[in-house]
């Protein structure tokens, strides 16, 4: 069975590449959230393969696909499909749409609105969450900040907390910056809400060249009862420039 969704997974990323209109969304993300108004530039394919472990539980590796779909450079577009293997239902679908910092207004923050963990189980996997985000680079080196809220449309993130009446949206907050020069990178954020995407990371990034990177750290969780202690996380990110 394993074997059959890693052929699945190959032929998504295959059609990706042929038919980009036709594939679903993975957000870009900061560390642990989607709090970030960062979006992939247009016909860059993004690969990342996320691994949560620990002593008492383990997530499951989640092996993610994102490309840009406009060619504009005011207004740009996300999309994307992540695949969660061993699950029963392994399969989320997310999309994004937003302006780069400095396009609305000098100097204004980059932004962006999207949806994510769409997924295919009703009152299981369909969070289908919304995600409004701004990100904006600090002067004098000093970094970015992103500033964010997110809702599931659903009520599933609410009963899927661990007393089955958790809450439905929160705030997310992030920070990054590169400590050496397109090397290596710092990064924080954290998502408020007791359901399965409140909680929070710090870590580091390293990257290899601009297009591959690998990220490792801590994460924390925010209801312990569902999603366990705190878990060990890397994170392989290689964007596909044809």
């Amino acid at each position: 069975m394993r074997n059959i969704h890693f052929a699945v997974l190959s032929m998504l990323v295959v059609s990706a590449f042929l038919f980009q209109a036709a594939v679903c969304a993975t957000p870009s993300t900061v560390y642990w959230t989607a709090g970030t108004a960062d979006i992939q530039p247009y016909k860059v394919p993004h690969i990342t393969v996320d691994n949560y472990v620990s002593d008492d539980s383990n997530f499951p590796p989640d092996f993610g696909l994102t490309v840009g779909l406009l060619p504009f450079e005011r207004i740009q577009m996300e999309v994307g499909i992540d695949v969660l293997e061993p699950t029963d239902d392994p399969l989320y679908f997310n999309a994004k749409v937003g302006m780069p910092e400095g396009k609305m207004f000098d100097g204004s923050p980059a932004w962006s609105l999207g949806i994510w963990n769409l997924g295919t189980k009703r009152h299981v996997t369909d969070y289908d969450v919304l995600q409004v985000a701004f990100t904006k680079t600090l002067p004098n080196n000093l970094g970015r900040i992103h500033l964010g809220g997110y809702y599931g449309i659903t009520d599933t993130l609410a009963i899927t907390a661990s007393d089955g009446d958790g809450d439905r949206g929160g705030f997310t907050v992030g920070y990054d910056k590169f400590i050496w020069k397109d090397k290596l990178m710092i990064l924080a954020d954290y998502a408020s809400g007791d359901n399965a995407i409140g909680g929070g990371g710090v870590g580091v990034g390293y990257y290899f060249t601009p297009d591959v990177a690998i990220l490792t750290g801590p994460v924390w969780f925010n209801d312990k009862d569902l999603n366990g202690e705190w878990k060990w996380t890397v994170q392989v990110d290689v964007n596909v420039r044809f």
